[in-house]
Parts: C-alpha cells; sequence; structure tokens
C-alpha cells in the first residue's frame, strides 16, 4: 500500500533510527495515536504540544549536543506561527534540524484559514542555508529524508495530510534535481510541477494534453532551484508552474528571475482567502487552482510559443 507523505516520512525515520541512536522525533500534538517512532523509541520521542517555537528552539539545543532532532507540525504553525525560532535555528545558528510540516497548502481544508499555509516557501526559500523540499510520491519523501538524516544540514520537507500518490518513475535510483515526468512534449511548452498537488494536476494536464512537456522539482532552495534552471532551459523556452502556494515568493516567480529570457507563467493560489469550507481539492478550485486554470495557462503559453520565434523575457 502507498504510504501519504506524512506516513511515509515517519516510517523512514523509524527505521532510520534503528541503526542511529542519535535521531529524535518532536511533535507538537500532531503525532496521533500509535506514532511508530514513539512506539519504537518512546525514550526519543517527545510531544511538546501546542508549542511550536519551544519545540525548535528544543531541536536547537538537542542539535548542537550532537543529535539529530526531527521535528514536525502543522505546516502554518512550524512555518509560520514559529517563524522566529525557525530563523533562528536553522539560518543563524545552521542547526541540523529537519522540520517536516504537513497539512501544508490548503490540505487542512475543513480546519479552516487559520490552518492553511500557502506562504511557507517564500519565508523557508528567504532563510539562507536551509534545503527546501516538497517530495511527490513514498519514494522522493523517503529519500528525502535519509538524505536530511545524513547531511547534518537543516531541512525544510513539505507535505500534504493523508492523499498517498504514486512516485513518478525515473531513470536512476538517486533522486534527480529535475524528474521528467513527460520530457518530449511537442507543444514547445514545459509543465513544471511543484508539490503533491501541483504534480497532481500536471500529471492530469499532460494525461488530457498529451502535447504538454512536465518537468517536477523535488528541490526548491536557491542553490538547487538555479542548477534545475538551467536543466529546464537546455530543453524549453516556455513553462507553466504549478503550486500550492501564494504567486508571491513560489517557485513560479523564482524560476522567472533564474530564466530571464525564457517565459515562465504560473498556476497557483493567488491572493484570496477561502470562505467557505471543503475537502482539500474543493477548497484549491475555490483559489483558482485546479485543472481548467492549468490548461488555460497551457494554452495561452502553447500560442504564445507559437507566434513568438524567440523565447519571451518575462515582464
Amino acid at each position: 500500500m502507498t504510504l501519504s507523505g506524512r506516513d511515509a516520512y515517519r516510517a523512514e525515520l523509524t527505521a532510520l533510527a534503528a541503526d542511529d541512536p542519535r535521531i529524535v522525533c518532536l511533535e507538537a500534538d500532531l503525532g496521533g495515536k500509535k506514532h511508530p517512532f514513539q512506539q519504537a523509541f518512546p525514550d526519543r520521542f517527545f510531544n511538546v504540544g501546542i508549542a511550536e517555537g519551544a519545540m525548535l528552539d528544543m531541536a536547537a539545543g538537542l542539535a548542537c549536543a550532537g543529535l539529530k532532532p526531527f521535528v514536525s507540525t502543522f505546516a502554518p504553525f512550524a512555518a509560520l506561527r514559529a517563524a522566529e525560532s525557525l530563523k533562528l535555528t536553522l539560518g543563524h545558528l545552521a542547526a541540523g534540524v529537519t522540520v517536516v510540516a504537513p497539512y501544508a497548502g490548503v490540505a487542512g481544508a475543513w480546519f479552516g484559514t487559520t490552518h492553511h499555509c500557502l506562504e511557507d516557501l517564500a519565508l523557508l526559500r528567504a532563510i539562507p542555508g536551509v534545503a527546501v523540499a516538497a517530495p511527490y510520491g513514498e519514494r522522493d519523501m523517503r529519500d528525502v529524508v535519509r538524505a536530511a538524516a545524513a547531511s547534518g544540514r537543516p531541512h525544510y520537507i513539505r507535505t500534504g495530510r493523508n492523499a498517498a500518490y504514486d512516485s513518478l518513475p525515473r531513470a536512476g535510483a538517486e533522486l534527480p534535481l529535475v524528474t521528467w515526468a513527460a520530457p518530449d512534449g511537442t507543444d514547445g511548452v514545459c509543465l513544471v510541477s511543484v508539490g503533491e498537488e501541483g504534480t497532481r494536476l500536471a500529471l492530469e494536464a499532460t494525461a488530457a494534453r498529451p502535447g504538454l512537456a512536465h518537468a517536477h522539482l523535488t528541490y526548491l532552495d536557491h542553490h538547487r532551484l538555479q542548477l534545475a534552471a538551467m536543466e529546464l532551459a537546455d530543453r524549453y523556452g516556455s513553462f507553466v508552474v504549478v503550486e500550492e502556494h501564494r504567486a508571491e515568493g513560489g517557485a513560479a516567480e523564482a524560476l522567472a528571475l533564474l530564466l530571464p529570457h525564457c517565459e515562465v507563467r504560473g498556476v497557483n493560489a493567488g491572493h484570496r482567502w477561502p470562505s467557505e469550507g471543503g475537502d482539500h481539492h474543493q477548497v484549491m478550485s475555490q483559489l483558482g487552482l485546479d485543472l481548467p486554470a492549468v490548461l488555460r495557462e497551457a494554452d495561452v503559453a502553447t500560442r504564445t510559443h507559437a507566434h513568438t520565434p524567440f523565447a519571451l523575457p518575462v515582464g
């Protein structure tokens, strides 16, 4: 059975901890009953309650003592409520702390606006030295967790709630900077997907329009996005970035700056606040983030590409 992103994180961390006694797990009232890490290693599991800033401060101390803390709570509380502790721990101290943030975007749909998080990438990408990842599928999540545990670097890993998606096929065993889900598009336009729901929508769009190419990005920090941008520009000059995030500070804006001679368009959560309840996909649609929106932007990009003999700069 394919695991959701957050369940894959818990399973992989528990497996790694069996061979590495330095790994510790902290949660802020999110673990629930029968957390696998807590069951396997109760002396290395700490549920601090709704004290997200204190949890990150604790993790900083544990990291300075030579341990490998992994902390997890709702994305809005990890990235926004605890923003100062996040900046000091991951940025100023460069502590080897990994923050795993489920319920990103509007995955906590029914919980309402206070539990939505459409701004975390803007904040985390602005903190120097932090590896920022948004895996798609169980295999990618396990790869990112293993890399974080081995590196000793600060990490922020973004995921959803309970959605479980099959991993994208890839050529090698290692997680690439760019995963080419559909490399040979004929329309001259490449969809660039970020995160679970952006990738789901891009896959649906390429199924509906086989002429579109599709590249998926897992790592979104500046250094690796620079490298990914070079690989993207080697193949295409027109991109539509699909992401469950605000337009400001997201991957589309970052790629537009990195690719000034390419056309970069974005399908994102825009500027509205959801005013009605609904499940995850219903709330995304309220924000204008759905398959029709992706296809509309792809159509515009395709028409522009067809009538322009050179790549357009982003204006």
